[in-house]
């Protein structure tokens, strides 16, 4: 399993909020560590200002990049997702262990953490090569991707996508509602997900347990296998409760993987 990581998203000093928290990462960063037979983990290098203009207008990254340290960790976490985007395309499941998260950012505005919109920054430039022309994502966070859904759905350029924001308040009417959908989907490209873990019991959500996040990585393997040969990836979002995140991920990718 590829783990994208770079030690900088270590800093926690970009932002004063809870996604930037000092020790947010490091215990995921610990089982990772700890399983060198399972996880590799692969260094990104920053998204370039074009491939986070495919998403974003120009104004809205002239105002990040008005603070030098923020704009720094925003485009090496776009750059990590759109490095998982690219090893999974070429066949190697991956998980993006970045921040700032991105999935409230929209091509003009940002908000809940967020800056830059990695998932639409990876996806733009992965159909900028030519590889992908439609996406599914899977946004389990506990709040709704409004910056997926307002960049990524509803394109006039015949890029589609289709995503998936579960709303079920029931642990098993939430995998069902997942498996349902997965079921309904027609030719995709490339599967991702917009992975927040403060949908888990012991942080914000209070729902799942780490055994559902095990189950939906495993609904991600089984659907990406039969629509698009296995190509996906996952990037890290929510997930605040320190001592459950490392638990909740490993889950995850040990059904995605």
């Amino acid at each position: 399993m590829k783990i994208i990581f770079h030690e900088k998203y270590y800093d926690s000093a970009y932002a004063h909020d809870p996604a930037a928290a000092p020790g947010r990462l490091d215990g995921i960063m610990d089982i990772v560590g700890s399983d060198s037979r399972f996880y590799e983990i692969i260094r990104p290098d920053p998204a370039s200002e074009e491939d986070i203009l495919r998403a974003h207008g120009g104004s809205h990254v002239q105002r990040i990049k008005m603070d030098r340290h923020l704009y720094e960790l925003a485009s090496l976490a776009a750059g990590g997702a759109i490095l998982a985007a690219e090893r999974a395309y070429a066949g190697h499941p991956s998980f993006a262990v970045i921040r700032p998260p991105g999935h409230h950012a929209s091509a003009d505005s940002c908000w809940g953490f967020c800056y830059f919109n990695n998932m639409s920054v990876s996806l733009l430039r992965l159909r900028a090569e030519g590889k992908i022309q439609s996406a599914f994502i899977l946004d389990f966070d506990l709040h709704t991707g409004d910056g997926n859904i307002n960049i990524l759905e509803n394109r006039r350029d015949g890029f589609r996508v289709d995503i998936l924001n579960p709303m079920s308040g029931d642990r098993g009417e939430y995998i069902a509602e997942v498996e349902e959908y997965m079921k309904g989907l027609g030719e995709i490209d490339i599967f991702a997900a917009s992975a927040g873990f403060d949908q888990g019991i012991d942080d914000w959500g209070g729902l799942l347990e780490p055994e559902d996040y095990g189950e939906l990585g495993r609904l991600m393997r089984e659907y990406s296998e039969k629509l698009c040969g296995g190509k996906r990836y996952a990037l890290l979002e929510g997930g605040y409760n320190h001592d459950a995140i490392g638990n909740n991920m490993d889950s995850f990718c040990r059904g995605f993987a």
